[in-house]
């Protein structure tokens, strides 16, 4: 649909205030749900106008959900195909080769790249893709033409089963429009060998925002006994055991995930310092706080403990005794590596809590690292919650 011909939504009066001061979300209690707008099908790109007539912007619109419009231009002129995200692929593309040297990286990072609800993370020329709005839903076809026009993969998965797209009234989704998918994938990281399972594994098959955090606490893991909670596919335990620790412990519940880090410790050759326990992380945290068990480095990056709002109290009481446990573990002068995904838990909360934590478990330290995502999770200015990943990393007395 050109964009002359696509519906105009409207926002109430006092309403756009953000969205012109550069926000890229309006919600549904912020526009003027007429009966024609909330006739209009959930994706449809609109115009968006203020109270007064005036155009604010270009984007998707789902009348369904809590974020109605989801702005991509604020150019009246724009129009949404092909051509527009090749160009944007080709600027996020030109941003990664020169911040990464090597192809495994996230590509697309949503709203922080201007393509909200669009994911996609690349595996050398194999591109895996999160469609999680119902407006990139219906773009799909526009954005497997502009991936195969500027990286031209081997292989594009579609793979999004995550709460997003049900919020949006969408079913999960799994495709290989593309090539074939291997049941294995390869990923480099820091120089280090990694595999990804891009059918069943969490998300995309791997995750890159840890990619910095990880190669600074490997770097301080020689001589040391390490443990790595929430391990997945190996990656705070591999950038140990690389960095010459003298023993490394996995620990995950899921024993596909620990397979890969099986498969990626022998392919590194440090699988004889490596050992791998399938488990509940907390389990395994109370008893070896009883056994009195204790590590050089202790890290513990779960996945999000509040997924939803609802659920941040509950998640806060996670962040605590996590760190309280974990603390419980780290031998004196040790480091202690902290993580939360929950984009939902603010940094002061979630900072405040390990705090708190490693207080209870009688210790006291420096931090001597607060992090988030690496430079290819690139943060919206106007949007705090693509300011998801929290890291703090302490040296504990």
């Amino acid at each position: 649909m050109k964009n002359t011909n696509r519906p105009i939504v409207t926002t109430k009066p006092g309403c756009s205030k953000r969205v012109k001061s550069g926000s890229p979300w309006v919600f549904s209690n912020e526009i003027d749900m007429t009966e024609q707008t909330k006739s209009i099908p959930s994706g449809t790109l609109v115009r968006l106008h203020d109270a007064n007539g005036s155009f604010i912007g270009v984007g998707s619109f789902n009348p369904h959900s809590l974020i109605s419009f989801r702005k991509m231009s604020t150019d009246p002129k724009t129009e949404i195909d092909a051509r527009f995200f090749a160009k944007r692929f080709r600027q996020s593309l030109e941003l990664r080769n020169t911040l990464i040297n090597s192809p495994f990286y996230r590509l697309i990072h949503s709203e922080g790249d201007g393509l909200p609800g669009l994911i996609i993370d690349r595996f050398d020329d194999i591109v895996a893709c999160q469609l999680n709005t119902a407006g990139t839903d219906l773009l799909k076809q526009e954005i497997v033409d502009a991936l195969d026009e500027v990286l031209n993969p081997s292989c594009i998965v579609l793979r999004s089963e995550n709460s997003a797209r049900s919020l949006e009234g969408l079913p999960p989704l799994y495709e290989v429009v593309k090539g074939n998918l291997p049941d294995i994938v390869s990923v480099r990281e820091n120089g280090i060998y990694f595999f990804a399972d891009l059918k069943e594994g969490q998300k995309t098959g791997w995750f890159y925002d840890q990619r910095e955090n990880r190669s600074f606490v490997g770097r301080m893991a020689s001589g040391k006994r390490c443990i790595d909670f929430y391990t997945y596919a190996g990656g705070f335990a591999l950038h140990m055991a690389i960095g010459h620790a003298k023993e490394v412990v996995g620990v995950d519940r899921s024993e596909p995930a620990l397979n890969l880090a099986k498969k990626a410790s022998e392919k590194n050759e440090v699988s004889d310092k490596c050992s791998w326990i399938k488990d509940n992380a907390f389990d395994v945290l109370e008893n070896m706080n009883k056994d009195k068990e204790k590590f050089g480095i202790v890290v513990c990056d779960p996945p999000a403990f509040a997924k939803v709002k609802k659920d941040v109290a509950a998640g806060l009481r996670g962040y605590k005794k996590m760190a309280r446990l974990a603390a419980g573990l780290v031998e004196k002068n040790g480091i202690l590596a902290l993580g939360s995904c929950s984009h939902h838990v603010k940094t002061d909360e979630f900072f405040t809590q390990c705090m708190r934590g490693i207080t209870e478990a009688g210790k006291s330290g420096r931090v001597i690292l607060q992090a988030g995502a690496g430079a290819d999770h690139p943060v919206h200015p106007h949007l705090p919650e693509t300011m998801y990943l929290k890291m703090i990393v302490c040296q504990l007395d």
